[in-house]
């Protein structure tokens, strides 16, 4: 019975991320942003709108290099989503704020999440969100727990 189970969660897994990526990918590439890629949406939000941050936390936060999310950035910066200012304690420092553009594209990436999350529990009772809810914490804590282990089959 185990065994059925662990593969329709697999497939529920696969197919849920399958779902959410096409549906953010075309609910938030609209006309106005098709500059950008989803994954330029995710470091958008990664960035933030509070104060500015380091590209070294935002790195930490996707889980990619220092390198990886410099390239990024320099497309951003370039199509003006994003501004960059080094420290004046520490020029080694970079720090990256988000412009107006950058802003509104934040708000419109997190509308979407917003809607989308309002949307998938509407028909769910308190007592079903919560365990909705618990059961996606230890999803997630698992990912992060055994993240390394995961990528090499052990």
């Amino acid at each position: 019975m185990a065994a059925n189970y662990n593969s329709g969660i697999n497939e529920m897994l696969v197919n849920l991320f399958n779902h959410v990526m096409d549906v953010e990918s075309e609910a938030v590439i609209t006309e106005e942003y098709k500059d950008i890629t989803n994954n330029d949406m995710h470091i958008i939000e990664a960035v933030g709108i509070e104060e500015p941050r380091k590209v070294s936390e935002i790195a930490k936060r996707l889980g990619v290099t220092v390198g990886t999310l410099t390239i990024n950035m320099n497309s951003l910066e370039k199509k003006g989503y994003v501004v960059r200012t080094r420290s004046e304690e520490d020029k080694r420092v970079v720090y990256i704020t988000l412009t107006e553009r950058g802003r509104k594209a934040f708000f419109h990436h997190r509308d979407f999440h917003l809607n989308m999350i309002r949307t998938a529990v509407k028909d769910l009772d308190d007592d079903e969100k919560r365990i909705l809810y618990r059961c996606l914490q230890k999803l997630d804590a698992f990912f992060v727990k055994d993240k390394d282990s995961i990528k090499t089959f052990k």
